[in-house]
């Protein structure tokens, strides 16, 4: 099941994102982009009672002013991997960010995972980040044109 987080959930949510990834940098990401308010959206997987999945989205600074959100980190406790959960955190959490009116999702992830959710250079290619050269920043239109021009978008700072 895919479900929003719980405070209670936050230790377990803090071991997904450490045993993932197999160092802590992601959790302590997830934890400072919530101090700081800029989550916009988390979801966790949960299987017999544990959190087994942990997706992220944060709220991006963006000039001219729109409505973006960076997808990431996503997590997966790594026994539960290629079970789909990840999967499963990314399509809910992409149409969350799409119901919640969000106009476009950036991430730094993956080239061979992120583009079957529809993600792609391309729609990154007027995007002005700090990233933006990098092969794994992609992006994906949730509204159509809202990529169109320049835009120049800026991670909040936990990700410095």
């Amino acid at each position: 099941m895919v479900r929003a987080p719980k405070p209670k959930d936050f230790p377990a949510i803090h071991a997904v994102e450490a045993a993932a990834f197999g160092r802590e940098d992601e959790a302590l990401i997830v934890e400072n982009v919530r101090a700081e308010g800029a989550a916009l959206l988390e979801l966790v997987a949960e299987e017999d009672g544990q959190i087994v999945g942990h997706i992220l989205f944060s709220r991006m600074t963006t000039e001219p002013t729109a409505r973006i959100a960076g997808l990431g980190p996503v997590a997966v406790a790594p026994e539960q991997q290629g079970r789909g959960w990840g999967e499963a955190l990314c399509r809910a959490g992409i149409e969350a960010m799409r119901a919640q009116g969000a106009a476009a999702v950036v991430v730094l992830g993956h080239v061979d995972y992120y583009p079957r959710f529809g993600f792609s250079r391309d729609a990154a290619r007027l995007i002005a980040s700090p990233y933006a050269e990098l092969p794994a920043f992609m992006a994906m239109e949730l509204t159509p044109g809202a990529l169109a021009a320049p835009i120049k978008i800026d991670y909040p700072r936990s990700f410095s």
